[in-house]
């Protein structure tokens, strides 16, 4: 009823009270350690053309907002995808892990950043700029503090 992790009576010797430390900090790591990605899918469905495409999170190189839809280029098409959504949607279905918004109409897959200037990343040969709102961002992603 109570949920202890163990139980203790006075006088306490050294080693009694060690084991019941270890066996507190196991239970505390085991609470904590993240739930294995495999529960998580790593990919998502988006309409275009009145068919559901199902695109992989990998395959994103970047995203860039057009009002009221985005267009998502990919590594495995030298055409764009253009489906109806909003950022802020498409936000919530992205990992946080891999993309980085660098842009109100960026987001960018921190895999293929090549490398970042002052107000913009580049993708390989291509130059996309970084909003004001997320420089700190960007400026945390390369771990350097100026």
């Amino acid at each position: 009823n109570l949920d202890v992790v163990d139980y203790l009576v006075k006088p306490v010797s050294l080693e009694r009270f060690v084991k019941a430390c270890n066996k507190a900090w196991e239970l505390y790591q085991l609470k904590n350690t993240p739930t294995p990605a495999a529960n998580t899918p790593n990919y998502f469905f988006v309409n275009v053309d009145y068919t559901l495409l199902k695109i992989t999170f990998t395959d994103i190189i970047w995203i860039e907002g057009l009002k009221d839809y985005i267009k998502i280029h990919l590594h495995s098409s030298s055409k764009p995808v253009i489906t109806r959504m909003s950022m802020k949607t498409m936000e919530e279905q992205l990992p946080a892990s891999l993309f980085i918004r660098i842009h109100k109409s960026y987001f960018v897959s921190i895999e293929h950043i090549t490398a970042i200037k002052k107000s913009s990343v580049f993708i390989g040969s291509i130059e996309l700029p970084v909003g004001d709102n997320y420089k700190e961002a960007v400026t945390a992603l390369t771990g350097k503090t100026s």
